[in-house]
């Protein structure tokens, strides 16, 4: 089990509940897709461009704005530890950042929803708390596939 817990900030009118309905299904169906079983929490937050890039130039040295940022709390030796475990307390993965601004710019440019494009930027998020990512090419080819693979399970789709 996941508990998410949101930040909306100057953004409330533009999350529906259809969107924080999504962003629960992604993160709970990648627990069960990576047989992780537990008490888990992650904290999603909506930020606009200018907080997003001081975010990613101040942890990350890219003086850039970006899509989406994560915040892992767990090494990924201390990860596997935790997948046999079921505490009592949720053990807080880590953070999630999304640009809003960014999010509807890039629904716009890809023909799709924000919804579908908030639900890729927390599935895309979420495998980066559980220890993937995307620097070699053959990581990114698998994490791209199990991105997909989540989205389409829930019936998330490029046409939503």
């Amino acid at each position: 089990m996941i508990e998410v817990n949101y930040d909306l900030g100057e953004y409330e009118e533009y999350i529906t509940q259809d969107t924080l309905d999504n962003i629960q299904k992604v993160c709970d169906k990648i627990l069960e897709s990576e047989n992780i079983k537990g008490n888990f929490e992650v904290s999603l937050s909506f930020v606009n461009d200018e907080e997003i890039r001081e975010l990613n130039n101040e942890y990350r040295q890219i003086d850039a704005k970006t899509d989406v940022l994560s915040f892992p709390l767990i090494e990924i030796e201390e990860f596997n530890d935790l997948k046999e475990h079921e505490p009592m307390i949720p053990v807080l993965l880590g953070d999630i950042i999304i640009s809003l601004p960014t999010a509807l710019e890039q629904s716009k440019e890809y023909n799709h929803s924000l919804n579908r494009e908030i639900s890729f930027l927390t599935c895309h998020s979420m495998f980066h708390l559980l220890g993937y990512d995307h620097i070699e090419e053959s990581e990114a080819e698998a994490m791209e596939l199990k991105q997909e693979e989540i989205l389409s399970q829930l019936g998330i789709t490029r046409l939503d």
